[in-house]
Order: C-alpha cells, then sequence, then structure tokens
C-alpha cells in the first residue's frame, strides 16, 4: 500500500455531486448538523427521563418517553444522511454534539415527573423553531428536499410538545 496515496485520499475532498453552489452546501450542512447535535441532545435527555422516571403516573409517562425517545432517534440517520447528500461532513463524535447544541443537558441525581415533562416540552418548543429556521435557510437555497424532511419533524416536535403539556397540567390548571 502506497502510504503518500492513502494521505491523499484522506485529504482530498469529498466532492459529492449537487446542484446546489457551494456556499448553499456549507450554510445547509452546519445548520444541519447543529440541528443533529440538539436531536441528540433531546433523545438523550428523553431517555434519561424516560429511566429515572418515578411517580403515579410512572407507566403512562414511561410509555410515552420511550416512543417519544423512538421517534427523535429516527430523525438522527436521516438528517446525517441528508447533510452527506448534500456534499456536507456531520457529527463525529459525542464532543462535537456537546459543542453544538443548543439544548442543555439535564444529569441532576433527582428531577421531578412534572418538571421532566416541562422540560422536555420546552426542549421540544425550542426544537420546533430550530427546525423552522433550518427550513427557512434550505427555502433560501432552494433545497426542497431538506425542507419537504423538515416539515414532518416539525409536525411530529409538535404533538410531542401538546403531548408534554397536557401530560404536565395540573387539576387545577384545567378549571
Amino acid at each position: 500500500m502506497d502510504i503518500e496515496a492513502t494521505k491523499k485520499r484522506r485529504l482530498a475532498p469529498l466532492a459529492t455531486p449537487t446542484s446546489l453552489p457551494s456556499n448553499a452546501v456549507v450554510d445547509l450542512a452546519a445548520a444541519m448538523t447543529t440541528l443533529l447535535a440538539d436531536v441528540f441532545t433531546l433523545y438523550m435527555k428523553t431517555k434519561n427521563f424516560h429511566w429515572h422516571l418515578s411517580g403515579p403516573h410512572f407507566r403512562d409517562y414511561h410509555l410515552m418517553l420511550d416512543e417519544q425517545g423512538d421517534q427523535i432517534f429516527a430523525m438522527t440517520d436521516a438528517l446525517a444522511e441528508r447533510v452527506r447528500k448534500l456534499g456536507g461532513t456531520t457529527l463525529r463524535s459525542v464532543g462535537h454534539i456537546a459543542r453544538l447544541s443548543r439544548l442543555e443537558d439535564n444529569d441532576a441525581d433527582f428531577v421531578t415527573a412534572q418538571d421532566m415533562l416541562a422540560e422536555l416540552r420546552s426542549d421540544n418548543v425550542a426544537l420546533t423553531g430550530f427546525l423552522r429556521a433550518t427550513h427557512a435557510l434550505c427555502d433560501e437555497h432552494g433545497d426542497v428536499a431538506s425542507a419537504s424532511l423538515i416539515e414532518n419533524w416539525i409536525d411530529e416536535t409538535e404533538r410531542r410538545s401538546w403531548f408534554l403539556f397536557e401530560s404536565g397540567r395540573t387539576d387545577e390548571a384545567r378549571c
């Protein structure tokens, strides 16, 4: 094996074929990779709360957070592959996720079920805003394929926010 040839291949640009201009690829790949970091952060927090949940509504909340975690995780591969299809590179490590994510971790020893639901609702609302901003960037660059994926994720994220809101309401708040 030729060491020089191997080095050359490692340093070669990806040159993925795309009809988008290079500035669009850079902008979209960066925005979607940051979005991917947010999604991984939300996934981990959702699973953390799913695993550490307790209280009188344990079963209902546990099942809801498991379902939501699965839905969030399903976004990750499509997001990363979309970045690659555009010709960009995406996340490479947990450290990379931590550097890019705009959502906060929660590694507290104990969080009440109501606080878990409220925090996840807030994070999902924030993710909806990030998705909308990325959609606007897709529109600006004419990337209809990415925009189409994002539209479905906005709907799913709004549904999660709604479920978390309704599940977190107290009896007093219903009057």
